[in-house]
């Protein structure tokens, strides 16, 4: 770059490229400088006229991608365009430590596709210090490497200036455990940090008067809701208030995150027109939703499936749905059908009355079902229990 700037250069880059001759001949032009140039001077005069990565270098790139990190070929390819190696001194070496530190080579082969250049990075000065930090917080070598696998991107950011900072954040208001679990199934905020949107938006609930409860709550369980920008968090959260929920209760904390989806006003009103067409109200639907926001979330194969079992199978009427919307995100073959089929029974039997909810029968933990639906009738009916575990039909009780 000196060269270029001292006196000499503009005219010699000048004669170079001003004349009609060397238009049409650059290149001959500039292989033929006297040899008293230096090799930069050629570099830079040279490289306006190709960027291309010298052949043998981008062949052992690609190679090294596919040979020592398990990428397919067209990975390979697409990885060397962000990714340039002189030499494997240093890939080697990360590679060692992601493997001293429980990656599979399935889970390197994923980390280097996502993010080629952490071959690239200082192992002992800028990856380890981050490995230990997450080590030191009781996140297991298995669940570190599969989430580092999964968000690459957390090697790249600084330690003291995001991922510290935030992990201070969240132990303010949610135990160490819950921390753990934000890193392993939200591991989004660590990379991108808490002030930008989480911290304002907290601040905005606070403001409507939202308990630290509820609040906490959210971080640990809803942290990807609390990460939208302040203004759409902020319609969300009206939206919620206009439905009707209570700012005091955990359901106001999962309508925000039911109602946050990218298409979640076109899944409200898909689930709205499925539940109309089983008898639903507006009334129904709404106080439903302010029972169990999750249930205007679900696939409308569940919502119809469900109710078919339930109102053409048990005879229950769907109105009887609205009031329990929770058993609608039950599993059907691994909780409805069993407990229904043994309640049908002892229905069937008379040995119980129809004066039960439906919270009574499908919400409760197995333990007390089977205590009070199977075991204590087993004398009257002996196949109660295999019914339940679906080794006999109803038709041979």
């Amino acid at each position: 770059m000196v060269l270029l700037c001292s006196s000499k250069t503009p005219r010699l880059y000048s004669l170079i490229f001003s004349s009609p001759f060397a238009s049409r001949n650059k290149r001959l032009v500039i292989e033929n400088l006297k040899p008293s140039l230096s090799s930069l001077q050629n570099q830079l005069l040279y490289r306006p006229i190709t960027s291309k990565i010298p052949e043998n270098q981008h062949n052992f790139t690609v190679d090294y991608l596919i040979r020592s990190c398990g990428l397919s070929p067209e990975a390979a390819i697409s990885a060397s365009k962000m990714l340039e190696l002189q030499n494997p001194e240093r890939a080697d070496s990360v590679l060692a430590l992601l493997r001293d530190h429980g990656f599979s080579e399935i889970q390197i082969s994923k980390l280097v596709r996502s993010y080629p250049r952490v071959l690239l990075a200082y192992p002992g000065r800028t990856l380890l210090p981050k490995i230990k930090f997450f080590s030191s917080l009781g996140v297991s070598k298995e669940e570190l490497a599969k989430t580092l696998a999964s968000t690459p991107h957390l090697l790249s950011v600084s330690l003291a200036n995001r991922i510290v900072p935030t992990y201070e954040f969240l132990r303010s208001l949610i135990s160490e455990k819950n921390v753990v679990s934000v890193f392993k199934f939200r591991s989004r905020i660590f990379l991108e940090g808490h002030c930008k949107n989480v911290a304002p938006n907290i601040g905005l609930l606070r403001e409507l008067g939202v308990s630290q409860s509820c609040i906490s709550l959210m971080l640990a369980q809803c942290t990807q809701t609390l990460m939208q920008k302040p203004e759409n968090f902020g319609k969300v959260v009206d939206e919620v208030r206009d439905k009707g929920l209570d700012l005091e209760k955990a359901t106001f904390m999962f309508a925000l995150r039911s109602l946050s989806g990218k298409n979640s006003k076109l899944i409200w009103d898909r689930s709205r027109e499925v539940y109309r067409s089983w008898g639903w109200s507006e009334d129904d639907i709404l106080f439903a939703f302010r029972k169990n926001p999750q249930c205007m979330n679900l696939s409308e194969k569940k919502i119809t499936l469900a109710m078919d079992f339930f109102v053409n199978k048990m005879g229950w009427s769907s109105g009887l749905l609205a009031k329990c919307p929770a058993v609608l995100c039950l599993s059907l073959e691994n909780r409805i059908i069993p407990r229904c089929s043994v309640v049908k029974v002892l229905l069937l039997k008379g040995l119980i009355n129809e004066n039960f909810s439906l919270s009574y029968v499908l919400l409760q933990v197995e333990k007390l079902f089977l205590e009070r639906f199977v075991t204590r009738y087993l004398d009257q009916v002996p196949q109660l229990l295999s019914l339940y575990q679906g080794k006999v039909e109803i038709e041979d009780l």
